[in-house]
């Protein structure tokens, strides 16, 4: 059996590693999807969670860089959109089977938590297991390292898969401070990664795994995700 709920997985971490630089989830990545799936009439079907619980911490550079984007304002105003940020659930406190969909979105923040916790990576590979989507984008594919499907192996194995580039890693001169190569690492997985140019909208879908490459995509990311959660929740009926 499996629900018709959705599952929107945000960082704990605030910061990159032990630095004081501040990092956390982006927020196109939340915004977009969000109000997407609000407009479609899904808010009271949408939980979030985090390690830690409580207040998910926002990338403060993401708000600086999107502050005029009407979307993301509408995050910053709308009540029950604040409320999922402010209060996440613990990933112990969720029942897997309430769920047909889990999202990451992204930021720097997935790399140091998401990647290596276990707890939350036994909650999508379930869905997963089920029948329901799973979607990440830009970092937010960091959340995907942990993850098995059915077989036990990777779930990006042989997927055609995306997520923020080494390229655009350099770009922005963030190689040095974050743990590993995201995209080094979901090819290491045996994923099939397929990489736009820098900062150029990409979104892929293979099966019930959807990934954007980055900000860029978050629109179409989130039109991508709406589209499939009503396949699934159509097969669930």
């Amino acid at each position: 059996m499996m629900g018709k709920r959705i599952l929107v997985v945000l960082t704990s971490q605030g910061t990159l590693g032990e630095t004081a630089h501040k990092t956390g989830w982006y927020l196109p990545e939340l915004a977009h999807p969000l109000k997407v799936l609000f407009d479609a009439g899904y808010k009271d079907l949408i939980d979030s969670i985090s390690p830690k619980g409580g207040l998910a911490p926002l990338d403060p550079q993401s708000e600086e860089a999107f502050k005029d984007d009407p979307t993301c304002q509408w995050l910053h105003k709308d009540a029950d959109a604040k409320n999922l940020i402010n209060h996440t659930k613990l990933p112990r406190n969720i029942v897997s089977s309430d769920y047909c969909a889990v999202l990451y979105p992204g930021g720097h923040g997935p790399m140091f938590d998401l990647a290596c916790n276990e707890e939350v990576a036994k909650i999508a590979s379930d869905v997963y297991k089920r029948g329901g989507l799973v979607a990440a984008c830009c970092h937010g594919p960091a959340g995907l390292v942990p993850v098995k499907d059915a077989a036990g192996n990777s779930i990006v194995q042989n997927r055609k898969v995306t997520c923020f580039t080494n390229s655009e890693e350099k770009a922005i001169e963030m190689t040095s401070l974050v743990p590993f190569a995201l995209e080094t690492r979901l090819r290491e997985l045996g994923g099939n990664f397929v990489a736009r140019d820098d900062f150029q909208e990409n979104v892929l879908i293979d099966g019930r795994l959807i990934t954007g490459q980055n900000s860029q995509s978050s629109s179409a990311f989130s039109e991508a995700v709406l589209k499939l959660y009503k396949e699934v929740v159509t097969s669930v009926n």
